[in-house]
This record gives C-alpha cells, structure tokens and sequence, in this order.
C-alpha cells in the first residue's frame, strides 16, 4: 500500500454535502457548519 501526499489526500476528499437540502456547500476557512448558507439563513428566522 502506497501513502498519498497530503496534498492529493486533501484534492481527492469529496465535496461536502448539506445534510438539509443535499446541496453541495461551498468550503471556507475555519468554518465548521455543515449546512449550506440557504438553510442557515432558515435557522435564523
């Protein structure tokens, strides 16, 4: 078994999901919230 770079294990992790909507959610920096801006939003009403 070969060891991957730390680069191509970060490129090659799938892209997150909302659990809410199923919408892919866009990474940002240390951020931690798992849903997409849209049900947040919704939250906060």
């Amino acid at each position: 078994m070969t060891m991957k770079s730390p680069l191509e294990f970060f490129r090659t992790l799938p892209k997150k999901t909302c659990p809410e909507c199923g919408e892919q959610v866009e990474e940002q920096a240390e951020s931690y919230f798992m849903e997409c801006e849209r049900c947040l939003a919704k939250k906060g009403e």
